[in-house]
């Protein structure tokens, strides 16, 4: 039995809570992944694991064991990042996650270079506008923009994304270009709700160097970036968001930027990981990577 592997496999089940979700971020069949269980719990001689139809849960010598182990690849990791020569090019699957918005607008275009850069890595590359469950889903990191709440996680800060409020002519042209945040009374916006929290949000203004909310109403919300994009270009109201997501929209006059003077504080955007986990080398490499990409984009 290698045990290494069962190590990795005994994690995975635990942090996924499921052996079927285990076996699909593994790459495995879920019979192997049951079969590899019963096989160290046999060679371990006690039982690790509660299981039951609808719930798995850890025995006290589980529980034990689980951390042990979680220490032990960790050591192992950072053990083989460290003996990792100037020459040798960092390789492996790195599974990462992303808003749908920074996935075309920032890492896509880009992306020849980052495979020109490390053939060995296999980028999988998840995109939505919900955060994701790192263990459960077995993601290796993801990129996030705003606040940080899960203090589950390292952080790393890549960049900040620059605000914009703007318009599609034809919605200017009807309503009229507010100058001031008193014109915002007689617009209307695109409404984004958070899938989280189901919430639409205000828009958020500078003025004097006061942050200030103003409820806009409008007709529609939706929570996907593109669709947000697309009702915006198509007349239906005031969209807010970042300026590098609009930018070709912006330099053939599709949209329009409008109150550049009291442009939103920048939302910063983070690399996060779990924090129990080692930088791999090809994490490391796509981390840096990224926060390159942010350094160099013009993010209007």
């Amino acid at each position: 039995m290698d045990r290494v592997q069962a190590m990795q496999v005994f994690l995975r089940v635990v942090e996924s809570r499921s052996f079927v979700r285990a076996a699909e971020t593994l790459g495995l069949p879920a019979s192997s992944v049951t079969g590899i269980i019963k096989r160290l719990e046999k060679h371990l001689q006690t039982r690790l694991l509660n299981r039951s139809t609808r719930n798995l849960s850890l025995t006290p010598e589980g529980e034990r064991y689980f951390h042990r182990c979680r220490e032990i690849l960790d050591l192992i990791d950072d053990t083989e990042a460290s003996l990792q020569g100037p020459g040798e090019r960092p390789q492996g699957r790195l599974r990462v996650d992303m808003p749908g918005g920074i996935a075309h607008a920032v890492i896509l275009p880009q992306l020849r270079q980052f495979q020109q850069r490390y053939p060995d890595i296999y980028l999988m590359i998840g995109v939505n506008d919900r955060q994701v469950d790192l263990i459960q889903e077995g993601v290796d990191c993801v990129i996030r923009t705003g606040s940080l709440e899960d203090s589950a996680l390292v952080a790393r800060r890549l960049g900040e994304l620059r605000w914009i409020t703007c318009a599609a002519p034809s919605y200017l042209a009807e309503h009229g270009v507010p100058e001031v945040l008193e014109d915002l009374q007689r617009h209307r916006a695109v409404h984004y709700f958070s899938g989280k929290t189901r919430r639409e949000s205000d828009l958020h203004f500078v003025d004097d160097g006061v942050r200030v909310a103003v409820p806009v109403p409008g007709t529609a919300a939706v929570n996907e970036t593109g669709l947000y994009i697309k009702l915006g270009l198509d007349g239906h109201g005031l969209m807010q968001l970042a300026g590098i997501l609009v930018r070709d929209h912006l330099q053939v006059g599709a949209l329009v930027e409008v109150l550049a003077d009291r442009r939103p504080t920048p939302v910063p955007v983070s690399l996060l990981y779990p924090h129990h986990r080692f930088l791999s080398p090809a994490m490391r490499a796509f981390t840096d990577w990224t926060t390159e990409l942010f350094s160099n984009a013009r993010l209007i």
